[in-house]
């Protein structure tokens, strides 16, 4: 007896919708049939034609409910798909991904998770939407043919390359592929070479294959440079008109000594015991018009990408580097939001208006803290005209921190690593990066600007582009406040919200004891991230109630767009309501929903391209210490062992479970620890380690440790632990073992502070984070 879809539809009918496979296999005539049965289940399935429950059982499409939405894939298999209205995440083990990509948009099944608790788990059943066209990958030749191996380990995809779609590709090269057909079944991926990029080894190579990995739009096109060609490169008379006239005024920019574009200067008066601040920013909207090539292709890109040894820009560097750019003695079209603050760091006033600088110094931090932190004479002496100025600089930059942690604004105190280059294009060393008080001081100005600029706005309750920042989970908030309640540590948390004063309160009472970077790492992993918004939602890191972007426009399109908004909001004042610059504001003001979704996505893709080149640059270069211990600290504890990142290098490495062969441990999630149960030892996020380095793999850029200190007879590193509650932890302890599944340690390791991937030097090394 052959089986068809006609009968299995027309039996599933008959028992109302769904049916075990145990049943449909009795039905039809017993064992004989699985294997036909099952393989047109299968096929079915893929089709959506049915849909394969738990439990071994299968259901028409319209009797079981279903949930869309993108789906994000882990690089061991699994995945979550984000649901289109929002909601809670549902966990899709990899057996049940059915050949869904990374990114995809999937319609899933979703039920209650058979761990317990809130969390969903399901099933993909179709695939809406395939969103990877193109792959990056190492193309191999092998005895059944030619495939092309994915970089992406999330695409866990290896495509199938054609005899004639391999464009003399040679074995081992890296090649980007086309997709011309997606795997279905058991039948995998098919495509076409459609770019060699070369040998894998190349350092070129390996950023190119970023680029091309993450679809960074790298090229101008020759509408673009044409346009960008046609801007003058000083600055002419007829556009000084209605312009604010700085020029005589003393101005500086300060970043780092690798930046080669400069789109903040400052200046300041001292009026009394009051601080009087200008915070003048480049006009990139006197040279981009909505609408024209140079602004769609800064709107496409959505932000400058900064890699170790290169920048992507956003704008051509015509105007980047060219008349956009405040360098110093020449005229340049600006912004400026002019604020005066009392002795205690409280805004009393502001005002907003174009302007006209000439930029009379380029420092750099180095050469500030030198002048305000070390006291260096010969420094000073150097810049003698500027010093008094920097001092006063340096008293305003120290009130506003003060103001700024007194009202709850949160920072946190963990070190960030900095890549050297050497010329060959190869990792020469990872530092720390340095922040000192020169950073802080134009960070402390730029807040101020995008505070003062956004609530300029907010007053007057016209629709506008904010920088948000929501308040934490709460229940990541209730899962932190129980973990440090062993430490002795608490915070009030009032109807599952916590004013982040309270957190800065707990930072600052940890700081200089032992458990100071577990509680950054664990709260750090309570916070969202940031993103752009049309409505004014607040800055919970910063204890804002106000925030937006005004001061980096050559880097980021928000940053230009709230430019346009306040400047069409200042002519129209200028012209008391005149229709004409009514319609300007209108025109600035549309679309602003679209544009904080597709800007927060770009910000992202950046941030993951970002850390990407830095995650290859740092498993290359701990290629040379195989072998080496080094000391560090746990950042992160999974059910298959733990992260530790090393004190000089800051890089980070899994110390798989399967080592630690002294006992059997059991991951405490809530505790953020794997505890030993007969030898009580305690491995925790926060806590010192020290490490061998035992494998590295820069195709999948993982590096492994194992404990250096690690014996049988080891103490525990805390005492004597409570007993694991089998109840509250259903884990199975695991010994000497790989443990499939859970890859790298939950939660946005890139989040900062403000819940923003840090990015030194406002995009530059050695300069202030995203906020």
């Amino acid at each position: 007896m052959t089986v068809s879809k006609k009968q299995i539809l027309a039996l599933l009918k008959e028992y109302g919708g769904s049916v075990l496979f145990s049943t449909l296999l009795r039905d039809f005539g017993g064992r004989h049939l699985k294997r036909e049965l099952k393989n047109l289940l299968d096929d079915m399935a893929d089709n959506g034609e049915v849909i394969h429950q738990r439990g071994n059982s299968y259901v028409l499409p319209g009797q079981v409910k279903t949930v869309r939405g993108r789906i994000s894939v882990h690089r061991d298999g699994y995945g979550f798909v984000a649901p289109e209205g929002g909601g809670e995440d549902i966990f899709i083990p990899a057996k049940f991904m059915k050949n869904a990509l990374h990114g995809d948009l999937v319609e899933a099944t979703a039920g209650q998770s058979r761990m317990g608790g809130s969390k969903l788990d399901g099933r993909i059943v179709t695939v809406v939407e395939r969103v990877t066209t193109r792959i990056v990958g190492r193309y191999e030749e092998t005895r059944r043919g030619a495939v092309v191996i994915s970089d992406d380990q999330r695409l866990n995809l290896a495509v199938v390359i054609p005899p004639k779609g391999r464009a003399r590709a040679e074995d081992g090269q890296q090649v980007v592929a086309e997709l011309t057909a997606y795997p279905v079944g058991g039948r995998p991926a098919e495509g076409r070479i459609v770019e060699i990029l070369g040998w894998p080894d190349d350092p070129e190579v390996e950023v190119q294959s970023v680029i091309r990995r993450f679809d960074l739009p790298h090229v101008f096109g020759p509408d673009v440079l044409a346009e960008a060609d046609a801007v003058p490169e000083t600055v002419s008379k007829g556009e000084l008109k209605g312009r604010v006239d700085l020029r005589g005024m003393t101005t500086v920019t300060i970043d780092g000594e690798t930046a080669r574009d400069f789109d903040d200067a400052v200046a300041l008066r001292r009026e009394g015991a009051n601080f009087r601040l200008w915070v003048s920013i480049a006009d990139v909207s006197a040279y981009v018009t909505p609408g024209s090539p140079l602004d769609r292709e800064a709107y496409l890109r959505g932000t400058s990408v900064y890699f170790p040894d290169r920048c992507i820009p956003m704008l051509p560097e015509r105007l980047s580097n060219g008349i956009c750019s405040l360098n110093p003695q020449v005229e340049r079209l600006t912004m400026t939001a002019e604020m005066l603050f009392d002795a205690t760091g409280r805004m009393v006033e502001s005002s907003f208006y174009p302007s006209v600088i000439k930029s009379t110094a380029r420092l750099t931090y180095t050469i500030v803290k030198q002048i305000i932190v070390d006291d260096d004479r010969e420094i000073t002496d150097k810049h003698r005209h500027l010093a008094p100025m920097l001092g006063e600089m340096k008293a305003l930059a120290l009130v506003l921190m003060a103001m700024r942690k007194k009202r709850g604004s949160i920072d946190f105190d963990l070190p960030e690593p900095e890549i050297v280059i050497g010329l060959t294009g190869r990792t020469e060393g990872i530092v720390r990066a340095e922040r000192n008080l020169a950073h802080q001081l134009i960070e402390e100005f730029m807040l101020a600007a995008n505070e003062a600029v956004a609530s300029f706005v907010a007053a007057r309750e016209i629709p506008f582009l904010y920088r948000i920042h929501e308040n934490p989970d709460p229940a990541k908030l209730h899962d932190f406040q129980e973990f440090i309640y062993g430490f002795g540590y608490e915070f009030v948390l009032a109807e599952d919200r916590v004013n982040p004063a309270e957190l800065q309160r707990l930072l600052a009472q940890a700081e200089g004891r032992p458990e100071e970077r577990m509680l950054n790492y664990a709260l750090l992993r309570c916070m969202k991230q940031a993103r752009y918004a049309a409505e004014n939602l607040g800055h919970f890191g910063l204890a804002s109630p106000c925030y937006c972007h005004f001061t980096s426009p050559i880097r980021r399109y928000p940053d230009l767009v709230v430019h346009r908004i306040l400047k069409a909001i200042l002519a129209l004042d200028e012209s008391k309501g005149d229709k004409r610059r009514g319609k300007q504001l209108a025109i600035a003001t549309e679309h602003l929903g679209e544009a904080a979704e597709h800007t927060s996505k770009r910000e992202r893709v950046a941030m993951e391209a970002e850390r990407d080149v830095v995650e290859m640059k740092k498993v290359q270069y701990m290629q040379q210490h195989l072998g080496e211990e080094f000391d560090g600290y746990i950042t992160g504890v999974t059910g298959f062992g733990f992260f530790v990142e090393l004190e000089e290098l800051f890089v980070e490495g899994l110390v798989h479970i399967s080592t630690l062969d002294d006992d059997q441990y059991t991951f405490q999630e809530k505790q953020h620890s794997l505890v030993g149960n007969r030898l009580r030892r305690i491995f925790r996020i926060g806590d010192k380690a020290r490490v061998t380095v035992a494998a590295v793999s820069p195709a999948t850029r993982r590096i492994e440790f194992t404990l250096a200190d690690h014996a049988t007879s080891a103490p525990p590193t805390r005492g004597t632990a409570p007993a694991p509650s089998t109840e509250e932890y259903p884990r199975i302890p695991i010994r000497g073992k790989k443990v499939p599944g859970f890859g790298r340690r939950t939660g946005d390791s890139g989040v900062d502070e403000k819940g923003n991937a840090p990015l030194k030097g406002r995009g530059r090394p050695g300069g202030a984070k995203r906020r």
